[in-house]
């Protein structure tokens, strides 16, 4: 009789308890074509008698995550437990340290600490299996992993972020301001009571932090993303937007140019027409563009418990069929440190959106200092009243406008010194709103 694959999770939130009940309703259909069955045999989390909708009585009980990765009774690790390092990390070197393999959704812990980990886990003759981490239930790791290994990849880029997603689309099809959508966000269960991490970009930066390795074979590296978050997106902003053809998505995207790679997260304009711009609610997606495939995208949901599990069962199945891979497709050793391209050098087009001093010479003075930095504009639209109160006297009753401008392409560095002349000025109320258009 075949040796069952023993596996030990830690964690039984949300997930934990997805993948509980998914073993235990496909577990006939999924053992019947392993070379090595699967069965849970021990768990661990922060509360042994939780209700987890699934019953935990007949695996092993832990209270220490470590002491489950280390514990003989287990030879495949699950950790669950999420955040960069404390008992997560301990757990994960733990196992690795015993030489077993380790699948993980922890996608803050592989982009603070991946390519130590990956040394670990080669040198223990082990492997760590992430597909979870990014994107829930699209399996883009894979895909990128497998699948895409004969293309040069030039961009990989997505909507890595639900709950930003549903912020956005609510606001541009109902017509609501942010903090109204936010709270409603957090009343669903989409955004934590801290929407910090969620909002502020940072999620979706260490999702990217991995994809840019996966694209480019170097090391993760979070602290080389440059991040926006969506709090200063308004209403004024959704409504030039959908006059102008574009809708707004935040999107992560790692791009190979000539000056290094750029990975930067932030608020960006789509034209309505892109695929990508369908992309609505709490849906994720990732697109890749390599050099024999083309353009692919694969659009999914991005978390959830049914989601989620999907992708951490499919990385157990892949340890029980025996891939010991290296971590990152490549051997730690050969990742290479990022090359990076600073925001300034950046090229593409830009939406800005002003709110103007209506008196004279104001306007000639912005196309002005527009000019002085070789910044060519496409469009300007005037816009008086709406929700942005543009004709409304301000203070020293000078009557306001909103201005919004379309460039040409041109350099993040020339857009931003425009700007900061422009504000030094003082023809503005307030700071220029600025989010990059990229053309899909």
């Amino acid at each position: 009789m075949t040796t069952p694959l023993r596996i030990g999770i830690a964690g039984l939130g949300t997930v934990g308890g997805g993948v509980l009940s998914l073993l235990g309703a496909h577990a006939e259909r999924i053992n019947a074509h392993l070379p090595r069955p699967i069965t849970v045999t021990a768990v661990s989390a922060r509360q042994r008698g939780r209700n987890r909708g699934v019953a935990i009585d007949s695996y092993r009980w832990f209270d220490d995550p470590v002491a489950l990765a280390e514990s003989d009774e287990v030879d495949l690790f699950v950790e669950l437990i999420g955040g960069e390092d404390g008992p997560a990390r301990a757990s994960v070197e733990a196992a690795i340290g015993r030489g077993k393999p380790v699948v993980t959704a922890n996608k803050a812990l592989l982009a603070h600490h991946g390519t130590r980990l990956a040394r670990l886990a080669e040198a223990a003759g082990t492997t760590i299996k992430f597909e979870a981490a990014v994107a829930g239930g699209i399996p883009i790791v894979k895909t990128m992993r497998e699948s895409l290994q004969g293309n040069t990849i030039r961009r990989v880029y997505g909507i890595l972020n639900g709950t930003c997603n549903f912020i956005l689309t609510a606001m541009a099809e109902e017509g609501r301001d942010f903090a109204e959508v936010l709270a409603e966000a957090q009343a669903r269960g989409y955004a934590e009571a801290d929407p910090t991490f969620d909002i502020g970009g940072f999620d979706a930066a260490h999702k990217l932090a991995l994809l840019t390795s996966l694209a480019f074979g170097t090391k993760p590296a979070i602290g080389e993303v440059y991040i926006e978050g969506i709090e200063n997106i308004e209403r004024a902003d959704m409504e030039a937007a959908a006059e102008l053809g574009y809708a707004i998505k935040l999107l992560g995207v790692a791009l190979a140019t000539e000056h290094g790679i750029e990975q930067r997260v932030h608020p960006t304009m789509v034209a309505r027409g892109s695929a990508i711009a369908g992309v609505n609610g709490v849906s994720n997606c990732v697109a890749v563009e390599g050099d024999r495939v083309g353009h692919i995208m694969l659009v999914g949901a991005g978390a959830g418990a049914g989601p989620t599990a999907s992708s951490v069962v499919s990385d157990i199945l892949d340890v029980a069929r025996g891939d010991q891979s290296p971590v990152f497709v490549i051997p730690a050793a050969e990742l290479k440190d990022i090359e990076r391209a600073g925001m300034k050098a950046h090229e593409g087009a830009y939406f800005v959106r002003l709110a103007v001093y209506d008196r004279i010479g104001a306007f000639a003075a912005i196309a002005t200092r527009m000019a002085e930095q070789r910044v060519s504009l496409e469009s300007i639209v005037q816009r008086r009243g709406g929700s942005a109160g543009g004709g409304k006297p301000q203070g020293d009753g000078v009557p306001m406008a909103s201005v919004v401008l379309i460039t040409h392409r041109t350099t993040e560095r020339a857009i931003r010194e425009a700007l900061a002349a422009i504000e030094t000025d003082g023809h503005l109320n307030g700071r220029p709103q600025l989010i990059r258009i990229e053309d899909f």
